[in-house]
């Protein structure tokens, strides 16, 4: 659970820390600010996916199933600054697929946490495995992050592509290749 309190606190600390004067016209409800934005933003560390995997149909095509371009917002768990960018998920049915919606979803709830991209990559693919049972999965992330916009090295623009493959497509080149042709 998101504690508002301990946050508002905190930002009032990093506030004076910085050498501001948290009593500015201009910053007396920036804590309470921060803390309903947080709230928000890190909303799916109480979250679990599986409960937006749950309702599946009934599908006798069994072909790929490619939802591409999700965007997402999320913050890096080392230097709490965003990373955003898009998530595409393919997928092999096994009999079953999931409302598209739903997969947009599952990113959603792990983007709204303190988070490595890596880490989100895996999660995605793992929870689409555990709920979908799916022939196979791949999940696709590409993002820029603003710890090396912003900060450190300096080079925005720069964006960083991790990818996932579970089931069938961890040993078939020509399916990869096929799910990164279609995402371009």
């Amino acid at each position: 659970m998101i504690d508002k309190n301990k946050i508002e606190a905190g930002v009032k600390l990093i506030l004076e820390g910085i050498g501001e004067d948290v009593n500015r016209e201009g910053l007396v409800e920036t804590p309470a600010r921060i803390a309903r934005m947080y709230e928000e933003i890190f909303s799916g560390m109480d979250e679990d996916a599986s409960v937006h995997l749950q309702k599946t149909f009934s599908a006798k095509n069994n072909e790929m199933v490619l939802e591409k371009d999700i965007v997402f917002y999320s913050n890096c768990e080392h230097h709490m600054v965003p990373f955003y960018g898009k998530a595409h998920i393919a997928y092999i049915p096994n009999d079953r697929v999931v409302g598209l919606s739903k997969l947009a979803r599952c990113v959603e709830v792990y983007a709204r946490r303190l988070q490595i991209q890596e880490q989100m990559t895996a999660q995605i693919a793992d929870a689409i495995m555990d709920n979908l049972l799916p022939q196979g999965v791949m999940v696709v992330v590409e993002a820029e992050h603003m710890c090396m916009t912003m900060r450190g090295v300096k080079k925005p623009g720069s964006k960083t592509l991790t990818y996932v493959c579970r089931g069938k497509f961890e040993k078939d080149e020509n399916l990869k290749n096929r799910v990164l042709a279609l995402i371009k």
